[in-house]
């Protein structure tokens, strides 16, 4: 089985329900609203759980009931919580507007997740040290992601970075970047870390991944919604088509994604097809469903999705 550590976000999500959104200005019905437990960090732990790995947690909330919450919600789905500590501050917070078309924009507070340290890191160092790969996102301050890296190296664990909420690469702790073996962005997000403009065309996206490779990261996947996933994982660059499915909530669609994919991937990376396939087939599931966490499907529901 598996080891992953995730590092990251853990945020009480707020979805108010709108048909579009707002110009400047303007006032909008919501036609609903519902509270959901995610966060980057969370929706990939959760992921890669559902698909039999062993996960570990490392990240922070307030004393506060969304806080217990989460405890209790990461025991019952088998992930290991010992890696979260309280802070004197409210549980982050992300409100989405999602949109009719299932697209949704997302506004977040950072709360307890941006009181994580190096020390809260250093204070779980033995679960990085049994893993097999560590996860981060930029939910969390870098000066805690650049600790984890620098441990998982110490280690021999590789790492994923998935750059989001969307960052310039001249914003980035340089620690962070040479310790990466993997990135997992958007179009948009590549786009915006080597300063190119977003696109899904492939020669354009090749283009990315040697601009991310100067960078010192060897290894890319994006992610391009409808327009399927490019890949980098080895030599040859190729994309990989998505499953055509209506979507009526996004929310986690790129989560759900990461933590599929890094559950199926082996270590020499030989089978990256197989696993991204899997992967965007698990989030071809999560997009039909409503909310974040809860709308990300089991190992069992995607391999049963795969025999239909």
């Amino acid at each position: 089985m598996k080891n992953i550590v995730v590092i990251g976000s853990l945020n009480l999500d707020v979805v108010e329900k709108i048909d579009s959104l707002p110009l400047q200005g303007a006032t909008v019905r919501v036609a609903g609203r519902e509270n959901n437990l995610g966060g980057k960090g969370a929706n990939q732990a959760v992921a890669a759980a559902r698909q039999g790995a062993h996960v570990s947690f490392i990240g922070a909330v307030g004393d506060d009931a969304a806080g217990q919450m989460f405890r209790e919600t990461l025991t019952a789905e088998h992930i290991d919580g010992s890696g979260i500590v309280t802070k004197s501050v409210a549980t982050g917070t992300a409100t989405i507007l999602l949109e009719a078309d299932g697209h949704n924009t997302i506004l977040v507070f950072g709360g307890a997740n941006a009181e994580l340290n190096a020390d809260d890191v250093v204070a779980s160092e033995h679960l990085i040290a049994q893993a097999d790969i560590v996860i981060a996102q930029f939910e969390v301050p870098q000066t805690a992601v650049a600790k984890a890296f620098y441990l998982a190296k110490k280690y021999g664990a590789k790492t994923l970075l998935n750059p989001a909420p969307i960052i310039n690469q001249a914003d980035i702790m340089p620690e962070i970047l040479a310790c990466t073996d993997i990135i997992v962005p958007n179009e948009t997000e590549a786009a915006a870390l080597v300063g190119a403009a977003p696109s899904t065309n492939f020669a354009d996206l090749c283009a990315i991944r040697t601009a991310m490779q100067r960078l010192m990261i060897p290894r890319s996947v994006i992610t391009l919604g409808e327009a399927g996933v490019f890949t980098g994982l080895n030599n040859a660059s190729r994309m990989v088509p998505v499953f055509p499915v209506k979507a009526i909530d996004t929310t986690a669609a790129g989560d759900t994604f990461i933590g599929a994919m890094v559950a199926e991937l082996r270590s020499d990376l030989k089978n990256e097809y197989d696993a991204i396939q899997y992967a965007s087939r698990a989030s071809s599931i999560t997009v039909q469903r409503p909310g974040a966490m809860k709308s990300i499907p089991t190992r069992q529901e995607v391999l049963t999705a795969g025999r239909l």
